[in-house]
């Protein structure tokens, strides 16, 4: 083996790398599933608006949401987080629906 290759590869073995997070426990898990799904599920709603100011500031506000909570890693904190993000969302989606009726 050349020496630039035996090199880089103690390298490689001493360091960690910076790019892996470590592994998630099952109840964080689950919860990052349940908050992916809510934000899948907003913006599944907001694409059924017409595309207008409103929507836009729709979803600006709820990104922002997420952005915000982004680092939270208490699981009680989480699922109220979550708990509370689905009943704005359904005020928001009582919303959506009342526009597309008309």
């Amino acid at each position: 083996m050349r020496s630039s290759l035996r090199l880089l590869a103690a390298i490689s073995r001493s360091q960690p790398s910076k790019s892996k997070k470590p592994a998630l426990g099952l109840e964080h898990f689950l919860q990052r599933q349940r908050v992916l799904a809510l934000w899948r599920e907003i913006v599944r709603a907001l694409n059924q608006v017409p595309k207008s100011p409103t929507r836009d500031e729709l979803r600006a506000y709820a990104r922002q949401e997420f952005e915000r909570n982004r680092n939270v890693e208490d699981l009680s904190h989480i699922r109220y987080l979550v708990s509370t993000g689905k009943a704005e969302f359904d005020t928001m989606k009582r919303y959506i629906d009342e526009q597309a009726a008309r």
